[in-house]
Formats: structure tokens, C-alpha cells, sequence
């Protein structure tokens, strides 16, 4: 029970030609027939499963991938979520449950949030504690990834304690932008099967812009910074870059490049990138705030960005 290599036994007798309307995914390393069990038995008063197998990228990333096929018991699958939050941490794996999938070899669209998301950091917090005003604006920061605050009045404020910011600093943070780990394998594949890659960002064309080139996305959106004489006057250009827009920007973009809506996903951490995944045929969380991995449609909680791929069908 406890041997990883025992666990493709197991889906061999697993398997089933009985209609199903959902599918569970569980990912972690080395899985076992103890942790798949115990999730099974835990969940199947919320899912009723039919039969199991591995999934089309089973270790081909160095991950074990387990796709539980079955049916939703409950129309509201609010506690189902909150139960596989839980023993996502149980037993450190993710685990996410879908009635579709948008499929990997149909041409799609991806979105993706840029900090804390794409980076593994939020620019303007560096950039503020290079101006000794870090707590201040982190604070902020944090209430709006939470959505206690209105995106675009914590922008503002915190755009302003940048006031006489050098230009120099951004490109400090800029050249040591730490990128998020599983981003290149997950755009690898997806750019392999004519997916369209793009950011959304409530953070700066700085760095949006820069990651647009050095990833080779298609498209990017995000804030711009106002500089005279090389430095940052405290406020940002044009319309802001908020849950609105971000939204919207899947919609265009979808519109755009022909892409059916059933094949649209949207990847963030934030609340400021709920609207954007409720907008999606696929909404996903990356090592979100609560309140993002509680509505999104799946939540990476463990892994690595290209865990997103085994949420896909063939």
C-alpha cells in the first residue's frame, strides 16, 4: 500500500467502460495506493467514482498522475472543494475536480497573471523596499490579494509612495526576476499544440513587457509606469490593468485568434484574477490566497506551473 511502484497494479484493475460526467485529478510525486485510497474513500460521499487510470502525461514531467473517472454527487461542489483543500494538505499532492477540460491538442488560449504567478514576486513590493517604504506598500498589497480593497484605489496608493523611485532600481529587479519553476516546461507544450500564451498583469509593463520577450508569449498587458528624467513620478498612465480589464483581455483575445471559449484558461493567485478565471472555460489557482483556491475551478497548491497540463484533456 505504501510501495509507489505498486500503484499501476492497481489501476489495471481499475478500469472501467461505464459512463462518467467528471473527472478527478490527483498529482503528486511517487503516489501511492494508500494515498489514492484514502482520497477515494474520503471523497466518495461527494464522488462517486467509476474507474481510474493514469493520465495522457503520467510521469512525463516527473509527476505521477492518477485521473479518477466518476460522476459529482453534489450540485453545490462547494464542500467537495473545501475537501480536497484539505487533503491536498493530508497528504501533499493536488488534487482538482472537473465536469470539463478544455483539450491540450485543439488549439487554446492561455492567460496568466504575472506576479506571484509567472515571478515569484510582486514587483512593486521589491521596488518599494528598495525605496524603504516595503511595509507600507506590502501591506496594501496583501489586502488586495485578499480583495479587501479596491484594486485600482490600492494601485494608486501604492504607486504613489514610489514617488522619486530611480528608473535604475526596476532594472535591478527586472534582471534578477526569479520565474516561477514548471513555466517553461508548461509553455513548451502548450506553444507544441498552437496554444496562444499571454500575460495580464495588474503589475508594470517593466517587467510584463520584458517577460513577453524573454518567455516568447504572444501578447502582454499590464501598467505603465510615468518617468520623467528617469524617475518614477508616483503615477501610473492610462486605464488600469484591474479584474475588469484582465477579464476582458480573455475575451479579446479569445475573439482575436479564433479561439472557441470552451478552450480559454486563466491562471492566477490573487482575488484581482477571479474575474478573469470565472470569464474562462478553465480557471486555475497557482499557490493562491484562499478565497482564489476556493473559487477557482482547480488549484495548484503543490507543484509546479506545469501541473496546469494534467488539467487538460488529449
Amino acid at each position: 500500500m505504501h510501495c509507489a511502484s505498486t500503484l499501476a497494479g492497481v489501476i489495471a484493475m481499475q478500469q472501467s467502460d461505464a459512463s462518467f460526467h467528471a473527472s478527478m485529478t490527483i498529482i503528486g510525486q511517487a503516489l501511492t495506493p494508500y494515498i489514492v485510497g484514502n482520497i477515494l474513500t474520503d471523497t466518495q460521499s461527494h464522488f462517486d467514482t467509476v474507474s481510474l487510470t493514469f493520465h495522457h502525461l503520467h510521469q512525463q514531467f516527473g509527476d505521477d498522475v492518477v485521473v479518477v473517472k466518476g460522476n459529482v454527487l453534489d450540485e453545490d461542489t462547494s464542500i467537495l472543494k473545501s475537501l480536497l483543500g484539505a487533503l491536498s494538505e493530508t497528504f501533499n499532492v493536488d488534487i482538482g475536480v472537473q465536469q470539463s477540460q478544455p483539450s491540450l491538442s485543439e488549439g487554446g488560449l492561455l492567460v496568466m497573471d504575472m506576479d506571484s504567478t509567472v515571478i515569484g514576486i510582486e514587483c512593486i513590493d521589491e521596488i518599494a523596499k528598495l525605496a524603504d517604504v516595503g511595509q507600507e506598500v506590502a501591506d496594501v498589497t496583501e489586502k488586495a490579494m485578499r480583495g479587501e480593497i479596491a484594486f485600482n484605489e490600492s494601485l494608486h496608493h501604492r504607486v504613489a509612495c514610489l514617488k522619486g523611485v530611480p528608473v535604475e532600481h526596476l532594472r535591478q529587479i527586472r534582471d534578477s526576476l526569479p520565474i516561477m519553476p514548471g513555466i517553461q516546461g508548461l509553455l513548451s507544450e502548450l506553444k507544441k499544440h498552437n496554444w496562444k500564451l499571454a500575460i495580464a498583469s495588474g503589475g508594470f509593463t517593466y517587467f510584463a513587457d520584458h517577460l513577453k520577450r524573454r518567455l516568447e508569449l504572444d501578447y502582454a498587458t499590464s501598467n505603465t509606469l510615468v518617468i520623467e528624467n528617469g524617475l518614477l513620478t508616483g503615477k501610473v498612465e492610462g486605464e488600469v490593468v484591474n479584474a475588469d480589464v484582465k477579464a476582458e483581455t480573455v475575451k479579446q483575445l479569445a475573439l482575436k485568434w479564433n479561439i472557441s471559449d470552451t478552450q480559454t484558461v486563466a491562471m492566477g493567485d490573487g482575488a484581482n484574477d477571479l474575474v478573469m478565471m470565472a470569464t474562462s472555460a478553465l480557471g486555475v489557482a497557482c499557490h493562491g490566497k484562499p478565497v482564489v483556491n476556493e473559487r477557482a475551478d482547480v488549484a495548484i497548491r503543490v507543484g509546479s506551473l506545469h501541473s496546469l497540463l494534467y488539467f487538460l484533456d488529449k
